[in-house]
Parts: structure tokens; C-alpha cells; sequence
């Protein structure tokens, strides 16, 4: 009887877990495709949290940064850095690192922040041709970002990011517009 019970431990432990990673509210049931390539060299470096869907591993976070630079093995060092409670708050850094999905002209890629086997989709899906905003996204529809060179955006281009995201099909009322420390 213990041997017939321990597959079906293992069975319902894995379908838990894959419930809780992948179950939840989709923000946008059609998420469409990268609208632009992305050259890495451009995209590294800093970039501010302007908006988010919240996240369970984002929640209390304010100040928000990312940051990627390449590394010797070719892959992508990632950087995000919170500030727990508030934009003067303790800060958290979690590390993790990327690589670029091929055939996706650079627009998608496989990040991890736990490990070789856990990678997560991050699509570039709109981005301005200087590289001073982007739109991340990925196939689900549950992760939303709103990035930018600068910690803070005027009002109006904020709201015309936005606008952005909604016209492709993101519930924009879910947004949490995120707190930069003052520069």
C-alpha cells in the first residue's frame, strides 16, 4: 500500500507545482510577437522599472532597477535591484543570468535566477529605436514591465507607454506604477 501511495504523492506534488507556477491571471490572452529586433549591445546596461503587473517576488518593491551586461560565456548577467517597503528602503539584490532564444532576432530571452533548469521567458516586445523605453512581456501574458533609461518619465510619456501596452491587448488597470528614490 506505501509503494501504491508514493507515485501518487510524487504525481499531486508535481501538478501543485505546476499550478502555482503556472496558474494565475493573465493579463493579456493574446500577447503578440516582438515588434523590433534588439541588439544586445544596446540593450545592456541600466534600466529604471517605470510600471509593473505585480509579482509575488516583486511585491513591497519601489525602486526598481535591472541590469545586464554581458559575460564571458556568452550568456547575460542579470541585476535587480528593489527597495523593500519603499524608494529609500533596505535594498534587495537578486542575480541571475540570460540567454537569447535563437531565431528570435534578440527580442526573446530564457532568464534564470534559480539554477540551470528554471528559465523564465523575457520578450523586448516594443522598444524605442534609441533604446530609451521598453515593453517586456512574455507568451502568457501574467508578466508585464514597463522599463526606462530614465528613474523618472514625465506624466505624459509614462501615460503614452501605457498607452502602448494597451493597444497591444495588456489590462492596463493592472499596472503599479513604480517609486523611484528621489535622484
Amino acid at each position: 500500500m506505501r509503494r501504491a501511495a508514493l507515485p501518487l504523492a510524487v504525481t499531486t506534488a508535481l501538478a501543485l507545482t505546476a499550478a502555482a507556477c503556472f496558474g494565475g491571471p493573465s493579463g493579456n490572452k493574446a500577447v503578440p510577437e516582438p515588434a523590433k529586433p534588439v541588439a544586445l549591445g544596446r540593450y545592456l546596461g541600466l534600466w529604471y522599472e517605470i510600471a509593473r503587473y505585480d509579482q509575488s517576488f516583486e511585491v513591497g518593491c519601489e525602486g526598481v532597477t535591472a541590469e545586464y551586461a554581458k559575460r564571458p560565456d556568452g550568456l547575460i548577467s542579470v541585476k535587480n535591484t528593489c527597495r523593500e517597503g519603499g524608494p529609500d528602503g533596505a535594498v534587495r539584490v537578486s542575480e541571475g543570468k540570460a540567454k537569447i532564444v535563437e531565431g528570435s532576432d534578440g527580442a526573446k530571452l530564457k532568464v534564470s535566477f534559480f539554477g540551470p533548469f528554471f528559465f523564465g521567458n523575457y520578450w523586448v516586445l516594443d522598444r524605442a529605436e534609441d533604446y530609451s523605453w521598453a515593453i517586456i512581456g512574455e507568451g502568457s501574458g501574467k508578466y508585464l514591465w514597463i522599463l526606462s533609461r530614465q528613474a523618472v518619465l514625465p506624466e505624459a510619456e509614462r501615460d503614452a507607454l501605457i498607452g502602448r501596452a494597451k493597444t497591444m491587448g495588456y489590462d492596463v488597470g493592472r499596472l503599479k506604477i513604480v517609486r523611484q528614490p528621489p535622484a
